[in-house]
């Protein structure tokens, strides 16, 4: 009895937990996942000038900011607003931790805030200043576990730290001395706690899901696992730009190219009619889908167009080593081959070997193709 006490004190003290309140700004966390930033921010303002103290009201601003940077990570327009949120949302959190040593809220929003920080240092390969970050992260995920009874909102530091603080380990060597300071974690348990997230939270359901969907995708190679979650994703959010990428990312990995390129179409049709968020990195993933699709249906002279509008973006992010762009180049050679266009093949295939790795399969392919042609 004096259990159930404590957790109901506890409950009524963090504003993470309040119903009301979830219910006030569901509209306005919705309008941020589907890109319509301008509503999302006006509902997050009102809630600064409700609970000016709360780090909770920044660390949306700041969650706002972080998904205009995540569709496109080489504009970094919003890096400053970014951490100016994230430095107000631990500002807060640390005021609230010195009123309340054993405030779990407070470091969640504290873990919160220094890894969405670290995950912007690394993009900009800041390592000095993502290892600060992680390492604070680290510290705050740690002491914000052990409440999951409470609420899913709180588990999902537990989820991450059971998954990353194994995986960082296998993947990064380096970083192995810093583990060691840490509980050993535990995986499987970490990606359960994550699809309790996902399924029950409400400010953490999306950030479990992306994590889960890239996780399923990548690490954990379940690629049905996350075409169900990016179809889901794109299906309640049909406006972000990042779920529609993975969502057509993820039919393209499973085999279903026709619905890939379907999808794909209608990602360039939204670039060009300038939709916020569709840029080229979402489009070098659309042209090549598109482009796939099509060259296997023998629809040459289509596919081509594709590929080239593939290698058209890749130049302008500056993408050439990636593998969209180099097999882009690697296609048009074969289809201009097949159409006697010699010379252009040749040019196709020596252009893969100058931006290509020579370990790179496609290099070895284009080597292999340009002697076997005697171009």
């Amino acid at each position: 009895m004096e259990a159930l006490t404590q957790i109901g004190e506890s409950e009524s003290t963090y504003l993470l937990l309040d119903r009301g309140l979830q219910f006030r700004i569901t509209d306005a966390v919705n309008s941020m996942y589907n890109f319509d930033f301008e509503r999302a921010e006006r509902g997050f303002q009102v809630m600064r000038y409700t609970y000016p103290e709360h780090p909770l009201p920044d660390f949306l601003m700041g969650l706002s900011q972080w998904w205009k940077i995540a569709v496109a990570t080489e504009n970094k327009s919003h890096d400053a607003l970014f951490l100016e949120y994230m430095d107000r949302t631990i500002e807060k959190a640390e005021a609230m931790l010195e009123k309340e040593p054993d405030n779990k809220e407070a470091a969640f929003f504290l873990a919160g805030a220094y890894g969405f920080q670290g995950r912007l240092y690394s993009e900009r390969k800041n390592w000095t200043s993502a290892a600060f970050a992680g390492k604070n992260a680290l510290n705050y995920l740690e002491m914000s576990r052990g409440e999951e009874e409470l609420n899913p909102e709180l588990l999902l530091g537990d989820a991450l730290f059971n998954y990353f603080s194994v995986w960082i380990p296998k993947n990064y060597p380096l970083l192995r001395p810093v583990m060691l300071l840490f509980p050993k974690g535990d995986q499987e348990l970490g990606l359960q706690q994550l699809e309790e997230v996902a399924e029950n939270s409400f400010y953490a359901r999306v950030e479990a899901q992306y994590f889960l969907f890239r996780l399923y995708a990548s690490e954990e190679k379940e690629p049905f696992k996350a075409l169900e979650i990016t179809s889901y994703l794109h299906e309640k959010y049909p406006n972000n730009p990042y779920f529609h990428r993975f969502f057509a990312r993820q039919l393209y990995a499973v085999g279903r190219g026709k619905e890939a390129m379907e999808v794909s179409l209608e990602i360039l049709k939204r670039i060009e009619a300038g939709w916020t968020g569709y840029e080229a990195n979402s489009g070098r993933y659309a042209s090549f889908f598109a482009a796939q699709y099509l060259d296997r249906m023998g629809q040459y002279v289509t596919a081509k167009k594709y590929y080239l509008q593939t290698v058209a973006y890749g130049e302008e992010l500056d993408f050439q080593e990636s593998g969209y762009y180099l097999f882009a180049l690697l296609q048009l050679g074969k289809i201009s081959l097949d159409q006697g266009e010699t010379s252009d093949a040749k040019r196709f295939f020596e252009s893969v070997k100058e931006h290509a790795k020579r370990k790179h399969p496609a290099h070895k392919e284009a080597r292999d193709l340009l002697k076997k042609n005697k171009l």
